[in-house]
């Protein structure tokens, strides 16, 4: 497992890495992908459920 002195070592470069103005952009962005991802989740299980019912014939 990963401690605590190994983490704090992975942030430290990463703030030196990207700097620090960088950090909340691209955390602003996984938030957004995050969403994205639920909802197109949410989209792809609906229209499953949707497709299974059987279609009545006219």
């Amino acid at each position: 497992m990963i401690g605590t002195t190994e983490l704090v070592v992975i942030v430290v470069v990463i703030v030196v890495l990207f700097g620090a103005s960088a950090i909340p952009k691209f955390a602003r962005s996984l938030g957004q992908a995050k969403s994205e991802f639920e909802k197109g989740f949410k989209n792809g299980k609906e229209s499953s459920t949707d497709s299974s019912e059987p279609n009545p014939k006219a």
